[in-house]
């Protein structure tokens, strides 16, 4: 028995021959270390952890340096020295300015080298003395974004993050053994909750998944439906104002390749829950998982929103005892590899978008 790889930019697949007269076509997916995905924006890690103090961070299986310079900017570069390449996170920060803490090489706010103290204030810095970082980076709704190559994708955004009327609240952030294109599958599956989610909200939801459609723009896509569901949530019930049995709209906002926002909008009871969830694939198998809520309906408490933290963080465990013990951790990007139904639009489209995205960055 024998196996080979076989990779164009259109179709990476693995031939193995089972016996001389027959061949099993097994189409590859996509990986968190897949080259392609450099071609877009990615979470680096939360606004709030970076400080003046170098942090590392992880992300397609590199390690940055991040660290807010004087001026408030957010810095980042590779976590390597070009000298001896020590980790630039054990350094320092002097005004914008980063010290590596090996040999006290200074780099400025740009990554070149402006100091070496070895060589005397009056020595030539080598022109190679420079740092290495990403594309591009930007800072959005509490988030560091980056893109280690020029990036093919939109910027994402979250909309409710600038409506003064929503309280925000964080999730613990979360490591994970998976895969970030099965993870984003996941978040946007429907048809799931009924059995995964049993013990938190399932129990409640109907099992047929109702018609939805899915709007698409470039890289990213919408998909929006409306159903009835037992609003325990809403003090209106206990008060016998309003039934147990709600409608809501649920409109859930993709962008290529691992940007995910849900949008549930409580048409009887009025106000929305926004939920945010952001992956960063670390390595092969290793993602972390960033989640934050956006809500106007808790009349601005601290502790309703903790309690809503804590049962969405309930809803995520629920959804990682599966996730992260997939075997085969890849998305497959070949839409003819799966058995795909008229509840599966969003994921569906959601293959076609990343499918898209390794075709494009693969032909540069």
């Amino acid at each position: 028995m024998w196996a080979a790889e076989v990779s164009s930019s259109v179709t990476r697949a693995v031939v193995t021959k089972l016996a001389p007269t027959s061949l099993m076509y097994v189409p590859a997916g996509l990986r968190n270390l897949d080259p392609a995905l450099r071609r877009a924006w990615h979470p680096l890690c939360r606004s709030s952890e970076v400080t003046a103090t170098p942090q590392s961070f992880q992300l397609l299986g590199e390690r940055y340096v991040a660290y807010r310079s004087l001026d408030t900017a957010v810095r980042v570069f590779l976590d390597r020295c070009p000298h001896r390449f020590a980790p630039l996170s054990l350094g320092s920060c002097e005004g914008n300015a980063l010290r590596c803490g090996y040999h006290g090489w200074l780099f400025d706010g740009a990554g070149r080298c402006v100091e070496i103290p070895a060589l005397g204030a009056e020595a030539t810095v080598p022109a190679r003395a420079q740092l290495s970082g990403p594309a591009e980076v930007f800072e959005s709704h509490g988030m560091v974004f980056v893109a280690p190559l020029p990036p093919l994708t939109p910027k994402p955004c979250v909309a409710a993050d600038g409506d003064t009327s929503f309280l925000k609240g964080d999730l613990p952030i979360i490591e994970t053994r998976g895969n970030a294109g099965l993870l984003a599958d996941n978040f946007l599956d429907m048809a799931h909750f009924p059995f995964v989610h049993a013990n938190t909200f399932g129990a409640d939801q109907a099992r047929e998944v109702p018609h939805f459609s899915v709007g698409r723009d470039g890289y990213a896509f919408s998909a929006t439906y409306e159903h009835e569901f037992l609003n325990r949530e809403d003090p209106g019930v206990a008060a016998g104002i309003r039934p147990l049995v709600q409608r809501r709209r649920l409109t859930y906002r993709y962008s290529a390749p691992f940007h995910l926002e849900l949008a549930i909008e409580f048409l009887d009871a009025g106000g929305s829950n926004v939920i945010g969830f952001f992956l960063t694939p670390l390595d092969d198998e290793r993602v972390r998982i960033y989640s934050s809520l956006w809500r106007d309906d808790l009349d601005g408490s601290d502790e309703r929103m903790r309690d809503a933290i804590d049962f969405e963080v309930a809803v995520l465990e629920e959804d990682l005892r599966l996730q992260s013990r997939y075997e085969s951790l890849e998305l497959p990007l070949d839409v003819t590899a799966e058995l795909h139904t008229r509840a599966d639009r969003s994921t569906l489209e959601l293959r076609r978008v990343l499918r898209e995205l390794v075709d494009a960055a693969t032909a540069l």
